[in-house]
């Protein structure tokens, strides 16, 4: 015989609660086309919001490619030396 809390009613029925689409983190994607240069992390890393995760190579330059939000890596989906084009997922969080 537990008390509903205050404000308890106001959310029932007002949608879906937190979908697995909102809970689920953004892949980091290439934000260039170039060359993986250097990958910075491991699968099971743990990642915070903006560490450089990839070196990209454009024009003879670097350009790290930075996780967008916090996360332990899932998988990789690029390696050292492949051509990548601007979009291209590089790095799954979980």
């Amino acid at each position: 015989m537990g008390a509903v809390p205050s404000g308890a009613a106001d959310y029932a029925g007002d949608g879906p609660t937190q979908s697995s689409e909102e809970s689920q983190l953004p892949d980091v994607e290439a934000h260039i086309t170039g060359t993986v240069w250097k990958i910075e992390v491991e699968v099971g890393d743990t990642v915070e919001e903006g560490d450089a995760v990839v070196i990209l190579e454009s024009m003879k330059m670097e350009m790290p490619v930075e996780a967008e939000d916090s996360g332990v890596v899932k998988e990789i989906r690029c390696s050292e030396g492949q051509a990548v084009s601007e979009g291209d997922v590089l790095i799954v969080l979980e």
